[in-house]
């Protein structure tokens, strides 16, 4: 209940930035602060479309041989700074770099009505998607490509039914289903594993998961980082302190864990200062010494790594680019362990720590105590962070893509 009141306060903030989504109105409705039932049917109505997209098959003759791939990518609704999509975009431009063509659909945006306003703002909100690519503002626009991907559970209900298309692929950035409750959104999320799409994951451990516990044919990439923006800098003072990727609306990024771990500590060592980023803690109750920016850009993001200690990124789902960035700009990522995280961090490239708050501060205020015992695992960081590369990781999905191609077209021969 506490969160739901919090994230009420924040809604006009949210509605500006990310649009009106489902979630929202779902929950509004509910507290009957709308004036209007709550109406699941209308909301999952997408879920029981079985309406089949059939392939057109002058488009595939014409085009199935085109040394140029088209690429359809159907995304779901997306505001300012969204880190899944930026991810998304990055893999459509260096693919772009790389001989293909995509379109992008949104699916099911209340945001954005006209492919004019749509285009308006990526160019504005994403300026690291390729000019070269279209973007229309609804799957209805949607033609036949070589490739379409789902890139979130709900869109991957209508690719399911789109076989204007050669192959069909799944780009999973996250276990979904754990974004809810275990109940029917769970269960709908899950579904979508089993729809016979190809997986191009974020990592191994989803790459392991869906290919054993839902017999997807599964690849991955590996993160990397934005060489221009994350690199070391030189301390300017020596205030100890340590960052946090703070997001309280988003419960697998464990924000009641990293708090008490985080108060814990700074009553043991009251000079620690703390920097949140991610979310705004305004109307949040933070008895320790601390700086909270909210949303930030990755250049203010960079500043922040580079001015702390150690940096405490954890989560009870996949990882997200945050622990990367940090080790670049020559910082130490506090990061929980798990499978979840193994596949890109380890004890030699960063801390790892339980999912326990005493345990976290306990590890911290070692780490204060003993700073010279950080410096290998710094030192480890940035060597492993050098090794990364987008461009070798879109090579690895260029082949994987080309080989679906060829394989489906030889099945539907």
């Amino acid at each position: 209940m506490v969160r739901i009141v919090f994230m009420l306060k924040k809604i006009p903030k949210i509605v500006k930035r990310e649009g009106v989504k489902g979630v929202f109105v779902r929950v509004l409705q509910k507290l009957h602060l709308l004036n209007a039932k709550a109406d699941p049917l209308e909301l999952f109505k997408f879920i029981m479309d079985d309406k089949i997209i059939p392939m057109n098959k002058e488009a595939y003759k014409k085009h199935k041989d085109d040394e140029v791939k088209v690429l359809n990518w159907i995304i779901p609704e997306m505001g300012e700074g969204s880190g899944g999509h930026t991810t998304i975009f990055r893999f459509i431009s260096n693919l772009e770099k790389r001989g293909f063509h995509s379109r992008i659909y949104l699916f099911r945006s209340p945001r954005f009505m006209d492919n004019k306003t749509v285009r308006k703002f990526v160019k504005s909100a994403f300026p690291i998607l390729d000019g070269n690519v279209e973007v229309y503002c609804d799957v209805k626009y949607a033609k036949f490509a070589h490739v379409t991907f789902a890139t979130s559970w709900d869109t991957a209900y209508f690719v399911r039914n789109f076989e204007n298309t050669i192959s069909k692929f799944y780009f999973v950035q996250d276990f979904e289903p754990y974004f809810y409750a275990h109940g029917s959104e769970y269960q709908l999320a899950e579904n979508t594993y089993k729809f016979g799409l190809r997986g191009i994951t974020a990592g191994d451990w989803l790459k392991e998961k869906l290919n054993k516990e839902y017999g997807m044919k599964t690849n991955s990439f590996l993160f990397s980082y934005q060489r221009d923006t994350y690199f070391p800098a030189e301390r300017t003072d020596n205030k100890r302190r340590v960052f946090f990727y703070a997001r309280p609306v988003t419960p697998r990024r464990d924000f009641e864990l990293g708090l008490l771990a985080l108060n814990e500590l700074c009553r043991r060592l009251p000079d620690v200062e703390v920097i949140f980023a991610g979310w705004d803690l305004d109307d949040y109750i933070i008895p320790f010494k601390h700086e909270s920016l909210g949303v930030v850009t990755m250049k203010k993001l960079a500043e922040c790594y580079n001015k702390c200690d150690m940096c405490l990124v954890i989560s009870n789902t996949n990882l997200s680019l945050v622990p990367l960035e940090v080790m670049a700009c020559g910082s130490i990522a506090i990061c929980s362990k798990g499978e979840n995280s193994l596949w890109m961090v380890n004890e030699d490239n960063a801390v790892l720590v339980d999912y326990d708050p005493m345990q976290m501060a306990n590890t911290m205020e070692y780490y204060f105590n003993n700073p010279a015992k950080l410096e290998s695992i710094r030192k480890n960081g940035l060597e492993f962070v050098k090794g990364t590369s987008w461009e070798k990781e879109a090579d690895k999905i260029k082949n994987v893509i080309l080989d679906a191609i060829e394989e489906d077209i030889i099945n539907k021969s």
